[in-house]
């Protein structure tokens, strides 16, 4: 049996393959190497019932997700992996590897992530180019749910937000400056608690200044990571991720007057890529 995953740092997409024509798809909560322990990651498998009976009975995994850039990174989650799974094989690799694969597929182009956090790689048919992106959220992310979810804080924080957003928005959360301030400088996975205020961005989408925020962050994107490709108009531009996705009329907007020419948009990668891995193997 072949269980092919694709992980953020928020949630993880699970496609477990039973035969041609049956396979069985799940969710559990993202892991990420910088924030969970092996014995964490074991207790995630050991709360999810769906993959309980296949267990013994997996003999390949292909588990793509991010923060895995590193050998030791990419170890950790296969050791974990390996003490649930003890027949399979386990290879690990990191998430734009998935997204490519989604996407490209073996066809030449640039693969953005823009979810929770973003990134950029380009792939010419054969070799997947690493680029300098990929900063996290305290140097990078633009584009990304966590990027979107700090002008949120800090506009309401500032007064700059419209009054009329502003009241919403502090009947929507009861934030004020000590919780902020406690929450991103002093418990874990600040990136999660910017980003779980988008949201408020799509319950008001037709707002102006909501519009103006969503534009600033694509605009942020494109010129930083997009234009650094220097043929990047040549290029066939593809987007995985929930901010990509739910955006998309006001990112592909942004794409046509920028001269980007738009691929696949997906929200989530996870068939296209166990579809590709089933056909192609890796």
């Amino acid at each position: 049996m072949l269980l092919v995953a694709d992980s953020g740092s928020s949630k993880a997409d699970w496609i477990l393959t039973l035969s041609d024509t049956e396979n069985i798809s799940f969710r559990t909560s993202g892991i990420n190497p910088f924030f969970l322990s092996e014995k964490d990651i074991v207790k995630i498998f050991q709360n999810t019932p769906e993959i309980q009976p296949y267990k013994d009975l997996v003999t390949e995994i292909y588990f793509f997700g991010a923060g895995c850039s590193s050998p030791d990174r990419r170890e950790h989650i296969s050791n974990a992996l390996s003490k649930i799974f003890k027949n399979a094989f386990v290879s690990v690799d990191i998430d734009i590897i998935a997204s490519i694969y989604a996407t490209s597929g073996n066809s030449k182009g640039i693969c953005c992530i823009i979810g929770t956090g973003s990134n950029i790689t380009y792939f010419d048919g054969t070799k997947i180019h690493q680029s300098k992106h990929g900063l996290g959220y305290i140097l990078g992310d633009e584009g990304s749910g966590s990027w979107l979810g700090k002008q949120l804080i800090t506009s309401f924080l500032y007064g700059t937000m419209p009054p009329d957003l502003s009241e919403r928005f502090y009947a929507k959360y009861k934030i004020d400056k000590e919780s902020v301030i406690k929450h991103v400088y002093q418990e874990p996975s600040p990136n999660f608690y910017l980003a779980s205020f988008a949201p408020f961005l799509s319950e008001h989408i037709s707002h102006p200044f909501i519009i103006e925020i969503i534009k600033k962050s694509f605009s942020e994107f494109i010129e930083t990571n997009i234009k650094s490709y220097p043929d990047f108009r040549e290029q066939t531009c593809h987007f995985v991720g929930s901010i990509a996705y739910h955006f998309s009329d006001i990112l592909k907007e942004l794409c046509i007057v920028n001269g980007i020419r738009i691929g696949k948009i997906l929200k989530h990668p996870i068939e296209e890529l166990s579809r590709f891995i089933l056909k192609n193997g890796i």
